[in-house]
């Protein structure tokens, strides 16, 4: 994975954006596919371990509540231990839940080793931009960024088609444990193609960075964050060592809007995925039809992430294009709640080939917008737990809205559109490139 095109990268050993962006999108799609395992084959884990639908939703509902708790810590952990490192441990970690879940003989168990699951997806999500952004030049890392992003889409919609088929052949024991394997085999190619660059291993013996190769952070080098990514400390600048991060550092005005910007992004995309198949079933459609409908968006964005991550890195510019893309999130998630033809069906190519353009844009546009490059990895930590709020109000919030028999449809869509606009008018005020 070294890169070899003739703007240096051959000098600095920065990686191949598209290279870097793929080895982490196998890592995001192995535990998201552990996270999306359950879904499709839930009403027969409920005969099997005795569970009512309450008991059963927090097979999923325990992500939420993981990525809330293990957030914060998980940066911490990358900035002590190292992105990669952290990765490679998160897909481990991974793996044990879902053994622990094939020895599960109760639903308490079961449950207990899907928030080992969360555990693990969160640390890998709050990790894979950090490692991102120590590979790969300035300048590109949109198009990587665009290429990881998609992990959850891509996972989910495997784990759609997967996990049935496995399920079928196998059992329950057949889908835990080939989901397992695939996840140590992404721990397996995230360590051995993952590479630190050689300008980062420079750095660590007091080498400087060129101006081409910094990190465009608001303030500070690259060096901090290169050195992270092998698991030495972060925190040595070109002319010194600089003082450690601390939390308060990220509470600036602009990160603060970008935050909301990303939680309302969440809220809609939540009340997509949650709750659509559900006012689709009730209006008559077909439970395959009303699946395919709320997760199209999701397949789409494996076109439109990595397209607008590339096109930002061409405009050296994230607001535009993050701006659009949230404008049209709120607009297509009251349609999906509110309309069941045409309409809907151009809401759905709207949502997935714009909306979803900001998946990758989001953590472009945060690491842009951190005071220096040493904040990077207890950054990541914040903005995931951020996400973790927004998706849990995506569920409890709109499920208030929709009301007891999930029949306000009008009024939820409403409210959702205007929260969605909320979000725009946060990213309009926030002073991001």
């Amino acid at each position: 994975m070294r890169c070899e095109n003739d703007r240096g990268k051959r000098a600095s050993g920065y990686r191949n954006p598209i290279a870097v962006g793929a080895v982490l999108l196998v890592a995001g799609v192995a535990v998201a596919m552990i996270q999306y395992k359950v879904p499709t084959i839930l009403t027969d884990l409920m005969a099997m371990f005795s569970m009512d639908a309450e008991t059963a939703s927090w097979l999923m509902s325990v992500f939420t509540l993981a990525s809330i708790f293990v957030a914060l810590p998980s940066g911490m952990l990358a900035q002590r231990f190292g992105a990669k490192r952290m990765m490679v441990v998160a897909l481990g970690i991974a793996a044990a839940g879902s053994l622990i879940g094939l020895a599960a003989q109760t639903s308490v168990v079961l449950i207990a080793s899907r928030a080992v699951e969360g555990a693990a997806l969160t640390i890998l999500t709050t990790c894979g931009p950090v490692v991102v952004q120590s590979c790969v030049r300035s300048d590109e890392v949109g198009a990587a960024l665009g290429i990881w992003g998609i992990w959850g889409c891509l996972g989910s919609s495997v784990a759609a088609v997967v996990t049935p088929t496995v399920f079928e052949s196998l059992g329950f024991g057949g889908v835990w444990v080939v989901f397992a394997v695939f996840a140590v085999v992404a721990a397996a190619v995230v360590s051995l193609m993952i590479r630190v660059p050689a300008a980062g291993r420079e750095n660590r013996g007091g080498g400087r960075l060129s101006a081409a190769d910094a990190i465009p952070t608001k303030g500070g080098s690259a060096a901090g964050l290169i050195a992270g990514s092998e698991g030495e400390p972060m925190g040595r600048a070109q002319g010194g060592v600089s003082d450690p991060p601390r939390y308060r550092e990220l509470l600036t005005r602009d990160i603060a809007l970008l935050f909301v910007g990303l939680a309302t992004f969440n809220v809609c995309l939540l009340a997509v995925l949650a709750f659509v198949p559900t006012i689709l079933q009730m209006q008559g459609f077909d439970p395959t039809l009303s699946g395919f409908i709320s997760t199209a968006p999701m397949l789409l964005s494996i076109v439109s992430s990595p397209l607008f991550g590339a096109v930002s890195d061409r405009l050296g510019r994230c607001k535009p294009l993050l701006v659009l893309s949230m404008s049209t999130m709120g607009p297509c998630t009251c349609v999906l709640y509110t309309d069941t033809g045409l309409l809907m069906w151009c809401a759905v190519a709207i949502m997935g080939l714009v909306g979803m353009g900001a998946v990758g844009l989001f953590l472009s546009a945060y690491m842009k917008l951190l005071p220096r490059p040493e904040l990077a990895s207890i950054g990541m930590g914040v903005l995931v737990l951020v996400q973790g709020v927004g998706q849990f109000l995506g569920t409890f919030l709109v499920q208030m809205l929709l009301g007891p028999s999930l029949t306000e449809w009008a009024f939820a869509g409403g409210a959702l559109m205007a929260l969605g606009f909320l979000g725009v008018a946060a990213l309009l005020a926030c002073r991001m490139r």
